[in-house]
């Protein structure tokens, strides 16, 4: 993911948790892929392996595609927090959004898993 995708997706993210739109970390991503409201996730490719063993097997199972972006402290940053593992989006017009911006990079959506759901 180069510099300017990853601008534009972090500051949708942002705006995402402040509308309330995206969920932060590894338990809330989990609890809204549960109950069937996740839309797409962003996970941070440094996030410890105990983390991504806990999510990324997750959302393959419940074919929720996700990206691996930026970092955990980018991420963290962008949505008011320390660092974050994960970011799940809930609001289906967000995540149509964020996919959007990634797909009309060079290279699509590079690091991208799972199939998805619209």
């Amino acid at each position: 993911m180069d510099a300017r995708v990853e601008r534009k997706v972090l500051g949708l993210l942002g705006l995402g948790v402040r509308g309330r739109g995206a969920v932060v970390g590894v338990e809330q991503v989990r609890q809204a892929a549960y109950r069937n409201r996740l839309a797409f996730a962003v996970v941070a490719p440094d996030a410890s392996r105990h983390s991504r063993a806990k999510i990324v097997p997750l959302l393959m199972g419940r074919h929720v595609r996700y990206v691996e972006g930026p970092t955990a402290a980018a991420l963290g940053a962008a949505v008011g927090r320390v660092s974050a593992a994960v970011v799940g989006v809930v609001d289906p017009a967000l995540a149509k959004g964020i996919r959007a911006v990634i797909d009309a990079a060079p290279g699509g959506m590079t690091g991208s898993r799972g199939e998805g759901r619209e």
